[in-house]
This record gives C-alpha cells, sequence and structure tokens, in this order.
C-alpha cells in the first residue's frame, strides 16, 4: 500500500492531478515520502504519456494530411503542458540560463534560480518545442499505433534518465528553500530497480511497435544523451539541481523521438 501512497505523492509533485481532500489526508506527506516518490517517476510518464498520445490519436482523426500531424502534434504537447504544469520545460529553461549565462558555477547556480526566463532559455525553449513538434508529425507517418506508442515510451523512459542522476551526483541546488530537495537526496538500488520494473513495459511497448534496430537507436541515444549531461553537469556544477532533473527530461524525450523518426 506504501507503493500507491508514493506513486500518488509522485502525480501531486509532478503534475496537475487533484490529489487532494481525504485522498490526499489518506497519502500523507513527509521528507521520507517525498523521497520515496522519486522512483516512481517513470510511473507519472504512464499517464502523461498516454494522454499525450491520445490526444495526437483523436486530433490525427479530423486533421489528415502533413499539416494536420503537425497540428495533431502541436495539441498533443498542449495536452501534456497542461498535465505537467510545464515543470520540465520550466527546468530545461534554467539550466540554458544559468549555463549559458555565466561560465562561474556560484552565478550559473544563482541565475538558475531566478523565476525570470532570459535570452537563453527562451532559444532553449523555442528550439525544444519547435524540433518536438516536427519530430512527432514525422513519426505520424510511421503510422497511428507507431507514434502512440511512441509518445508513451517517451514519455515513461525520459523520466527514468534522471533517477540514475540522482543516483551518482550530489545536489548542488538550494537545500534550504528548494521543495524538491527531498527527491534529490541519493536514491538507494531498490528504488532505481522500481524506476526500472515501471520502464520496461514501455521499453517492451517501443519494441513491439518499432522493431529491434529502432528500439537500441532510441536506448542507445537516450542513454548516450544522459550521459553527456551528467558529465556537463558534474565539471559546470559539481553536480544537480532540480532544473537539471527536467532539463534532462525534456533532452532524453527529444532524443528518443529523434531516434525514433531517422529513417536508414
Amino acid at each position: 500500500m506504501n507503493g500507491v501512497r508514493h506513486y500518488l505523492l509522485a502525480l501531486q509533485f509532478f503534475t496537475r492531478v487533484p490529489v487532494t481532500g481525504r485522498l490526499a489526508e489518506w497519502v500523507g506527506f513527509s521528507p521520507q515520502m517525498l523521497r520515496a516518490s522519486a522512483a516512481h517517476f517513470p510511473g507519472v510518464g504512464w499517464l502523461v504519456g498516454v494522454v499525450g498520445a491520445a490526444a495526437f490519436v483523436l486530433a490525427l482523426q479530423g486533421l489528415p494530411g502533413p499539416s494536420g500531424a503537425l497540428a495533431a502534434a502541436l495539441l498533443s504537447m498542449v495536452a501534456t503542458v497542461l498535465l505537467t504544469g510545464a515543470f520540465h520545460e520550466d527546468g530545461l529553461a534554467d539550466v540554458a540560463d544559468g549555463l549559458g549565462g555565466s561560465a562561474d558555477r556560484n552565478r550559473a547556480l544563482e541565475i538558475m534560480k531566478d523565476s525570470r526566463i532570459g535570452a537563453f532559455g527562451t532559444i532553449a525553449l523555442v528550439l525544444a518545442l519547435g524540433l518536438k513538434a516536427a519530430l512527432l508529425a514525422s513519426l505520424a507517418g510511421q503510422g497511428v499505433q507507431a507514434v502512440a506508442g511512441a509518445i508513451v515510451g517517451a514519455h515513461v523512459l525520459s523520466r527514468l534518465a534522471p533517477l540514475f542522476l540522482i543516483r551518482w551526483l550530489p545536489y548542488v541546488g538550494d537545500a534550504g528553500a528548494s521543495k524538491a530537495k527531498p527527491l534529490a537526496d541519493a536514491i538507494g538500488g531498490g528504488a532505481l530497480l522500481v524506476g526500472v520494473l515501471w520502464s520496461v513495459p514501455a521499453l517492451a511497448l517501443v519494441l513491439v511497435m518499432q522493431g529491434p534496430a529502432r528500439t537500441a537507436a532510441m536506448v542507445a541515444a537516450c542513454a548516450g544523451v544522459a550521459l553527456v549531461l551528467a558529465r556537463m553537469f558534474r565539471r559546470r556544477l559539481q553536480g544537480f539541481t532540480g532544473d537539471g532533473l527536467g532539463g534532462t527530461q525534456q533532452v532524453c524525450e527529444l532524443a528518443i523521438y529523434l531516434a525514433l523518426a531517422w529513417q536508414t
């Protein structure tokens, strides 16, 4: 039963799904529970991915042609952003502002805490959202089932990658002020295993829909991007922040779409 509570707490933290009233009282809250809920980050991706895929497929039924596929991609993105409150997109923008705005570690961390968005963050968001829409529209050419599987798989697997950063890098954000600090505490092997177990069915789904070659390319792309980002965070910041986790999810999601859409 604790696993259900931790999953609902993860939904409460990472989405706009209302976990309130008696349900919230039953779930409870403590820093230890919030830390345990991190293992269910890929599980949250299942809900977000299914909503995004449903929006894409429904829109595609009434919007034919390449322009219809692009509109369906944008509507799918709107659905997922509304569900998550643009939580991870905000992290990507903050990381771009911090690392692009200063070579000094402390100044970069200070910029990342600023709630305002700067030039680097704006450029990163525009490029990331534009690329995501184009890749999803391109995936539509592989068929409805293939794009739906890709959306679900990408949202689940891209949320597994940040767990490895939490496992292997120290947290360097504002420990006193950050609501996410308990989430960023080092997670154990058991929690990482829970995240992997959430991800295995998503990997199998992509394998069935896309075949072994594209699935292997997807795993390599996602792992490679996560490794590059981890090395960059360690070199520039000596660790990771909550924004870094959100930025990693976004970039890994893009890498998955790119690998699956790539024609060989």
